[in-house]
């Protein structure tokens, strides 16, 4: 049995936390707030800010894991070096974890270490700065901070009159103490998609197959798998996902998403060195390994012998729609009255509007038609709280 520490305990953290207890390990989920999801199904759990360097060596020392595994940007990421080098594994490896909480890092390495297509950008700490690459870049064009997760500080800007507000969302919705900007080329795509990339100890890199992902306002509202990729496509997508995760190190699962144009062209957008968002579609049985499950497998060192797609399948989030301190009432009904359904209720203890509260996963045969199917997850999903998908936050 190896002593897990799980840094960050949100939704995608609880589900791993639920393949490792069902391996037998013992998992400590770490957070900024009590009974976070993870905290309700792990061993232990402690309440610490994971940007303080000091409180998160302290869980460390008294813990003594065996075993680090991130599962947010928001962490101290530079004493998960200290910690590896002490002999604590971290997940996927301490390298890819700095790399990727930084759009900076991640960014550089794949479009000048590796020469790899990515869209345009420049960098911006100051207002002139950030107009300055503006200018260059052209409009429209797209705002985040260097720093965030799940959509925050995040826009499309269309014109200068829409510049002042987009650097101060990015300003504000960063996360951790780097305070600066991304402006970076629209991409007139086709689509985006992930695909979940997993490096193994002592086997091969596998692909699982691609998710279609639709996302608004920075944040993922629905996914499916499988996505339907030309093969000169797919393959030029598992050679950008191998150069990348090799380059990082490590082992475990990686999202790693891309946008494909009109044109047919990959491009590599962005990195998660741990379960992404879009994959919990996984959770309706389309492969034989949800991601979490991959994920604990590949971080354990154990033999994953192959993903193979099993069902057809989709996920649809569910939005809260009001503001709540306490646990808000879910209307299960109608979601389980259909057939190859599922829910995901993450027991979030607040809510905030907009705030994605849990995932409704539809599944079907193999070849079955994927734009009933989409429309069936959100239908059901809009049963549970009455709020729609794609409602703006």
């Amino acid at each position: 049995m190896k002593k897990i520490l799980l840094l960050g305990s949100g939704e995608l953290g609880k589900e791993f936390a639920i393949a490792a207890k069902r391996a037998g390990q013992y998992v400590i989920a770490c957070d900024s707030y009590d009974n976070a999801p993870a905290m309700q199904v792990a061993d232990e759990s402690e309440v610490i800010d994971m940007l303080d360097g000091t409180a998160l060596d302290a869980v460390v020392e008294f813990h003594a894991p065996d075993l680090i595994v991130p599962e947010i940007e928001a962490i101290r990421t530079e004493r998960l070096l200290d910690y590896e080098q002490r002999g604590i594994q971290v997940a996927p490896s301490a390298r890819a974890v700095n790399f990727t909480m930084n759009r900076r890092a991640i960014r550089d390495l794949a479009a000048l270490d590796l020469g790899l297509r990515t869209a345009k950008y420049f960098y911006a700490k100051s207002y002139d700065e950030f107009k300055t690459a503006a200018d260059v870049i052209g409009f429209p064009c797209v705002v985040k901070p260097l720093m965030s997760s799940s959509g925050h500080g995040q826009s499309y800007v269309h014109n200068d009159e829409e510049l002042a507000e987009a650097y101060r969302n990015a300003m504000e919705g960063a996360r951790g103490d780097v305070k600066e900007v991304i402006i970076e080329e629209f991409i007139d795509f086709e689509s985006e998609f992930t695909l979940l990339t997993v490096t193994q100890k002592n086997g091969p890199t596998l692909f699982c197959p691609p998710i279609g992902h639709v996302q608004k306002g920075g944040d993922y509202r629905e996914s499916w798998q499988p996505f339907a990729l030309p093969e000169e496509a797919l393959r030029q997508a598992e050679h950008i996902a191998g150069e990348v995760t090799r380059a990082l190190t490590g082992y475990g699962i990686w999202g790693v998403e891309f946008f494909l144009t009109k044109q047919g062209e990959v491009i590599f957008s962005e990195l998660s060195p741990r379960p992404h968002d879009t994959g919990m579609v996984t959770l309706a049985h389309t492969t034989n390994f949800n991601e979490f499950e991959l994920h604990f497998r590949a971080v354990m060192g154990l033999p994953i012998p192959a993903v193979h797609l099993e069902h057809a399948g989709c996920s649809a989030v569910i939005l809260s729609p009001v503001e709540s301190g306490k646990p808000l009432s879910y209307h299960l009904t109608d979601a389980c009255g259909e057939d190859r359904t599922r829910l995901r209720i993450f027991g979030k203890p607040v809510a905030h509007v907009g705030r994605r509260m849990g995932v409704a996963l539809c599944y079907g045969d193999i070849g079955t038609d994927m734009d009933a199917l989409r429309r069936k997850a959100r239908h059901v999903a809009e049963t549970v709280l009455g709020t729609d998908p794609y409602m703006k936050k």
